[in-house]
C-alpha cells in the first residue's frame, strides 16, 4: 500500500534495505536466498511487476555482529577491514539481488575495487541489463546516526574513517568517482548532501556525462523534522527549500526520506516558492 502510495504520487524509485533476523560475522544473511532483501524483491516483483524501478543497498554493515562494511581480520597494523576478501561476498550479494529482482545493484561499502568486481560478477551471472549506482564519495559523517540506530549497524569497535572518506577531503571525492566510473558504475553519488553541497557541485561541473544522486540521509532528515516539531521553522517550506538546494547544487536525482511529503506537497499546489 506504501509503494503504490507514493507511485500515485509520482514516485517511481525505491532504495531498498534490510534487516536480517540473525548476524554473523561473514553477513551470510545479506546474500541468502532467503534474505529479508530478496523476499522483498520477490514479494514487491509478484505484486507490482517491473512498475517500479529498485535499487537495493549493497553492503555488510547491518549484517555483520561487528557492525564494519567489510571483514575485519588480524594484521601487523592491529584490526584492519580486508578489502579482497570483502569484495568476494559483495560480489555473491549483487548476484543474488539481481536474481531477485532489483533493477540496480547499489554498493555503499566503499571497497577499493567494487563496482569492477560487482559489474563482473553480475555480467557472468547474465545480469548485462542490472546497473550499478554505487557510493561513490561517501563521507565519514555524524549524520548517518538516525539510520545506524534503527539498524543496529553502529561498529561494535573502531570506526570507519580507513574506508569512509574524511570530510575535509573534497577532490579525493572526484579521484572516487572518476575510479567509479571507469569501472562500470552507472550512477554515482555524493553522500551526505546538506554538508556536501560544494562536492556535488564540483563532481557535476568535471563529470557532467554521468548521472548523480545525492542521498540526504537521516541525519539531516531528522534535524529538520524535530526543528519543524518544535516550532522553530515552517517545516513545509524547509523541506522543499533543503530539496531544491540538493538540485541546485546539480544533483539529478535525490535520495531522500522527505520524498513522500515532498510529493504530497508539490500535488496539492502548497510550493511556498
Amino acid at each position: 500500500n506504501f509503494m503504490l502510495k507514493t507511485m500515485d504520487l509520482g514516485i517511481r524509485a525505491f532504495l531498498i534495505f534490510g534487516i536480517p533476523s540473525s548476524k554473523d560475522y561473514h553477513g551470510g544473511q545479506a546474500w541468502s536466498k532467503d534474505g529479508v532483501v530478496q523476499k522483498a524483491l520477490r514479494f514487491l516483483r509478484k505484486e507490482l511487476g517491473g512498475r517500479p524501478v529498485i535499487f537495493t543497498d549493497l553492503c555488510l554493515c547491518g549484517y555483520t555482529d561487528h557492525g564494519h562494511c567489510g571483514l575485519p581480520v588480524n594484521s601487523r597494523r592491529g584490526t584492519i577491514i580486508d578489502n579482497d576478501s570483502t569484495l568476494e561476498i559483495y560480489a555473491k550479494i549483487a548476484v543474488s539481488q539481481a536474481e531477485a529482482g532489483a533493477d540496480f545493484i547499489a554498493p555503499s561499502g566503499m571497497m577499493d575495487g567494487q563496482v569492477k568486481v560487482i559489474r563482473e560478477a553480475l555480467d557472468n551471472s547474465g545480469f548485462t541489463d542490472v546497473g550499478i549506482m554505487s557510493y561513490s564519495a561517501k563521507y565519514a559523517s555524524a549524520f548517518y546516526g538516525p539510520f545506524r540506530g534503527v539498524m543496529d549497524s553502529t561498529p561494535r569497535f573502531g570506526d570507519r574513517r580507513s574506508y569512509q572518506m574524511d570530510p575535509r577531503n573534497a577532490w579525493e571525492a572526484l579521484k572516487e568517482i572518476l575510479a567509479d566510473v571507469e569501472e562500470g558504475a552507472d550512477i554515482v553519488m555524493v553522500k551526505p548532501a546538506l554538508a556536501y553541497l560544494d562536492i556535488i557541485r564540483l563532481v557535476k561541473e568535471h563529470v557532467p556525462y554521468v548521472p548523480l544522486v545525492a542521498y540526504n540521509v537521516s541525519g539531516e532528515y531528522m534535524l529538520l523534522r524535530k526543528a519543524a516539531e518544535l516550532g522553530i521553522i515552517d517545516g513545509e517550506t524547509a523541506v522543499l527549500e533543503v530539496l531544491t538546494a540538493i538540485a541546485r547544487a546539480g544533483a539529478d536525482m535525490i535520495i531522500t526520506y522527505h520524498a513522500l511529503e515532498a510529493a504530497e506537497l508539490i500535488r496539492s499546489g502548497r510550493v511556498p516558492f
